[in-house]
């Protein structure tokens, strides 16, 4: 009873702050409420700490479930909420930075994605714990890519978003969740940074995952399609920041590949644990 109120104070207050946040950012009316430079500072501080709360209970959450037990319970649905959690709370860290203010409007969605994020657990809980997960390498392997996994799924994010964008160079018609949003090649310095650091987690996902496999399989690498999709992945994000060190890929192009090597990731980890665990049972 304790945990489902838990589960249940947590979603509310996602809520709460998305509404807030939205509220505090564009008041009641169509358009952004416009502050100045005095009132700016207390708006910027209020629409972030006002979601630390969810994420702190969230992150508890996490920490219970994961952790529950001897082994570690990372279900597909305890995967997705935890992803959901490190990139609200990537974007909500990221918020303190001047550059990167306008993206404080994409808060509001984001805490509602959470809200739904945080009972994922609860409706669908993991079926039962992993395998050799007392060993250090595995644990390592595990906060590696999920990590990896966060900062590519902010990549995908933002190139969704600069694709809303740049549509709205084209054809204008303002809409307030975008007014205050940084420039496009200020978004697109930010979405190769993300990538950059995305890949170096990635390749020490793949790294580690070989560690991990040798030591319990007594063989270095097993070929699965979790393994072929994830390094498919890993040569899309590849080729996407050779192309843009060598040949200057930046718009369409960049967000195209991004996309690509975002949906293998996808496929690699929470296709093969949705097949295993919802379509076949196991």
């Amino acid at each position: 009873m304790i945990d489902i109120l838990t589960y249940l104070a947590a979603f509310l207050l996602y809520c709460l702050s998305g509404w807030l946040i939205w509220r505090n950012l564009y008041g009641r009316s169509t358009s952004p409420v416009k502050h100045d430079e005095e009132s700016a500072p207390a708006t910027f501080g209020y629409i972030h700490y006002v979601m630390l709360l969810p994420l702190m209970l969230h992150a508890l959450l996490l920490y219970r479930t994961i952790f529950a037990g001897t082994g570690l319970n990372l279900g597909v649905s305890s995967a997705v909420s935890l992803i959901v959690w490190l990139t609200a709370f990537i974007y909500w860290f990221s918020g303190f930075f001047s550059r990167y203010q306008g993206m404080r409007t994409l808060l509001a969605p984001i805490a509602a994605a959470a809200a739904i994020a945080v009972v994922l657990p609860l409706v669908f809980p993991s079926l039962k714990p992993l395998q050799n997960t007392e060993l250090p390498a595995f644990k390592a392997h595990l906060v590696v890519a999920m990590s990896a996994y966060s900062l590519l799924t902010i990549a995908a994010l933002h190139a969704v978003l600069m694709t809303v964008v740049e549509y709205q160079l084209h054809h204008p018609a303002q809409h307030p969740l975008l007014t205050n949003l940084p420039p496009l090649l200020a978004m697109e310095k930010l979405l190769f940074a993300v990538i950059w650091v995305g890949f170096i987690l990635l390749t020490l996902t793949l790294l580690s995952g070989v560690v991990f496999s040798k030591e319990v399989f007594g063989q270095p690498l097993t070929f699965t399609h979790k393994t072929l999709f994830g390094f498919i992945s890993w040569g899309t994000f590849a080729a996407l920041l050779i192309g843009r060190q060598f040949y200057g890929w930046r718009g369409r192009i960049a967000i195209r590949w991004t996309l690509v090597g975002f949906v293998m990731l996808l496929l690699a980890y929470i296709g093969s644990k949705f097949v295993l665990e919802i379509v076949l049972n196991r």
